[in-house]
């Protein structure tokens, strides 16, 4: 996972209110579909692209696809920006 790629997949409105939706827990691919007011196929591409950020993780349980969070990412951006923002830097003296 590049940070680039994380942020290309945050930059997206779409995306972010997936990431909001499974917020509250994992959530079949209908039913995040079902929150949107464009096609399947459109939501389809954008969790593929928040998938390959590595923003989400993905179960298949027989038919369905259950997507959640991947905190671990989002934590990593968190410091990253921390850093940034000069908190905790490691190379303060």
């Amino acid at each position: 996972m590049g940070l680039q790629q994380t942020l290309r997949a945050l930059s997206d409105p779409i995306r972010r209110d997936i990431l909001h939706l499974l917020k509250s827990g994992r959530r079949s691919a209908g039913d995040i579909v079902a929150h949107f007011a464009v096609t399947g196929a459109s939501i389809s591409r954008h969790l593929s692209v928040l998938k390959e950020a590595d923003l989400i993780r993905d179960t298949r349980e027989g038919k369905f696809i259950f997507y959640e969070l991947n905190a671990s990412v989002l934590e990593e951006i968190l410091l990253f920006v921390s850093d940034l923002k000069g908190e905790n830097d490691p190379y303060e003296t």
